[in-house]
């Protein structure tokens, strides 16, 4: 995994007794070994974990605080020769003050000491009465702490040695409830990993604000934040302490653990550092600007994650632009179809069209069109009539797709025109010299561009636009027709990838157009095709786009991680062998990646040049918005990648 930037980060809660540090370091090792067992590389504690953090005017007592730094030695002793970074929190005796502290150690060194900034002093909180604040160190100082030289101060991360990418910062409780936390500018100076040892206790509602809290600055900051509050054991005089754990990443929650237990907890989760930076990369002019809040310099101090590889365990859903709760599913689905209706009502009231040319063929995208168009002449006011519905078989149509088309116009109320293109196919043909029972690509072509210049003349002949109907998947895979079914006026699915098209017919079957439900559903179970080939003996669809392009369902998803991520080929490929380990062999997931790879790259030329068209999801290909590359790249460096990975794997040719 770590080669892919993935690094195992945990929440531990151990077991407490307020002031029993001998029972707490015994706790602290135990959460260790657990950690240590299941893989972490970075464990974070509650903050003053090794004390305790409710022991009030105890912290003035001496023999607490040289009890603690014994533990502290102690614990970084333990660590010596183990392959975990652990931050623990402390309470830090220094130039006569008392600094709560998060103290971080790894293989038997303490690294550095991070002192909270903002110390709460309202309601249940009296921190100031024993701590002072981190805004005392203007620059890190050295202080010697278990016998160590140790860097101390608020201004100070941990940079990982073999990967540049792992950067950890360390902000207390308070910081993060602050205008401006200081992780928002430890993550401008690199941090990607941000820890926050808290004991913020619970009370009615506070926990929801708390969780928002942590993936909101996760999503602000690009980063993973991993938060860890003091459990049962602390004491319930006043308060209660529940032991809330979160790890979140990029405002997404990763991993929560159980809260109110009496038992020790661990949350973990795998968070992918180079998919933030990615991130950070691509949205450089809007993040790093920000960085007028930022002062000073941090001072990065080294550490080295040791280790085994070790699988990723991170759940990976195999449709990443359809949500996979069904309430947020439907949401999104009734945006996205709100998206289009508004798209298309401001490009009719802008061209004074008169009508909205759309060809039917009875399968999914041109449905998706059509529906498009009802509901945006119907929020506009508009005649349903004004939509000129054009069914135009040839020499693939099926009885089915033809008879769910005319379903579908007839029950909509839309005008309805039949014109076949077989006569004009065949003439052209003669024109042309090619034989009509060579089934090749001038065959196939040539019914797409007849189906495309009939839908233009008559946009032509009645004053209107012609609506398109190819969507983001064809878009990227370049399965359309250049000058056929991939020109329009206006490309109302283009920022629509093939799996979610799906989720949103069936959501508009069920919610908004019932009185065509039946025959959607048929659409939905109808075998994706563009019927340009003859069907079988049967009558049925004989061409299967996804016999010949490969699973939608596969492209879309390395559709999503190549563009919104630009991850490597390999790690495209780990993450489908999670995603789809119950459907597809590996051979089978590298041999379309490689095709995804080859088609996205080399057809270019038809997106360079593509219609309008709404953007609804984070990604889109318009040449003119999101997706900017020369129509003559190579694609020589993602097939070198994939041979090495075919290399490696032993995989035989499929």
């Amino acid at each position: 995994m770590y080669r892919h930037g993935y690094y195992r980060v945990g929440c531990g809660v151990p077991e407490l007794k307020v002031a029993d540090i001998e029972f707490n370091l015994k706790a602290i090792k135990e959460m260790i070994g657990n950690a240590i067992e299941k893989g972490l590389d970075i464990l974070l504690l509650p903050e003053l974990s090794i004390t305790g953090y409710t022991c009030g005017d105890l912290f003035f007592q001496k023999i607490l605080i040289d009890k603690s730094e014994d533990a502290i030695g102690e614990l970084a002793e333990f660590l010596k020769d183990k392959p975990l970074l652990v931050a623990v929190g402390a309470p830090v005796r220094s130039f006569d003050r008392i600094y709560n502290c998060g103290v971080m150690i790894q293989d038997g060194n303490i690294l550095g000491i991070v002192p909270k900034m903002h110390l709460p002093e309202y309601n249940e909180f009296y921190e100031k009465r024993w701590f002072s604040s981190g805004y005392d160190f203007e620059e890190v100082a050295y202080v010697k702490y278990c016998g160590q030289s140790v860097p101390m101060g608020s201004k100070m991360l941990f940079k990982n040695k073999s990967n540049n990418d792992l950067i950890v910062g360390i902000e207390i409780c308070e910081d993060l409830w602050v205008t401006i936390p200081p992780s928002s500018n430890m993550s401008l100076s690199g941090a990607t990993v941000v820890l926050n040892h808290s004991a913020s206790n619970d009370l009615v509602g506070k926990r929801d604000y708390r969780l928002d809290l942590v993936k909101q600055q996760s999503a602000r900051c690009l980063c993973a934040y991993a938060y860890a509050s003091s459990g049962f054991g602390e004491s319930t005089t006043d308060v209660v302490y529940g032991g809330d754990s979160i790890i979140c990443e990029n405002g997404s929650v990763l991993q929560e653990g159980k809260r109110f237990d009496i038992n020790p907890t661990l949350a973990y989760a795998d968070v992918d550092v180079e998919k933030l930076v990615g991130e950070r990369v691509k949205k450089h002019s809007s993040f790093h600007k920000s960085n007028k809040i930022k002062d000073d310099e941090y001072l990065m101090v080294e550490f080295d994650i040791k280790g085994d590889k070790k699988n990723i365990q991170r759940d990976v859903w195999k449709h990443p632009f359809v949500p996979a709760g069904a309430k947020v599913r439907n949401a999104r689905c009734e945006e996205i179809f709100n998206i289009q209706i508004s798209a298309l009502g401001k490009r009719i009231m802008h061209t004074r069209a008169k009508a909205l040319v759309v060809g039917i063929s009875g399968g999914l995208d041109s449905t998706l069109a059509l529906l498009a168009c009802v509901k945006t002449c119907d929020k506009l006011g508009l005649d349903r009539k004004m939509i000129k519905a054009i069914t135009m078989p040839g020499f693939g149509t099926t009885d089915r797709t033809y008879q769910n088309a005319l379903s579908l116009m007839n029950n909509l109320q839309v005008s309805v025109e039949e014109i076949s293109i077989v006569p004009a196919t065949i003439q052209h043909f003669k024109d042309i010299g090619h034989d009509p029972d060579m089934h090749n690509v001038t065959y196939e072509n040539s019914q797409a561009r007849e189906r495309t210049q009939i839908l233009m003349d008559i946009a032509n002949r009645d004053g209107g636009m012609v609506i398109g109907t190819g969507d983001l998947s064809e878009l990227a895979l370049g399965w359309a027709t250049y000058n056929g079914d991939h020109m329009s006026m206006y490309g109302i699915n283009s920022g629509i990838p093939k799996t979610l098209v799906r989720y949103l017919v069936k959501w508009i079957a069920d919610n908004s157009l019932k009185e065509v439900k039946d025959t959607l559903y048929d659409v939905l179970d109808t075998p994706v095709s563009p019927e340009l080939l003859p069907p079988d003996k049967d009558g049925n669809i004989a061409q299967k786009t996804e016999e010949v392009v490969g699973p939608y369902e596969l492209h879309d998803f390395y559709l999503y991680y190549v563009v919104r991520y630009g991850f490597k080929p390999s790690k495209i490929f780990e993450l489908a062998k999670l995603a789809f380990k119950k459907e597809y062999e590996e051979d089978v997931l590298l041999f379309w990646l490689e095709s995804f790879y080859k088609r996205f790259i080399t057809q270019q030329f038809k997106r360079s040049c593509l219609p309008d068209g709404p953007k609804v999801g984070s990604i889109n290909l318009s040449p003119r918005g999101d997706w900017r590359m020369p129509s003559d790249a190579s694609w020589q460096v993602w097939k070198d990648e994939m041979e090495k990975i075919k290399s490696d794997l032993k995989l035989k040719p499929l």
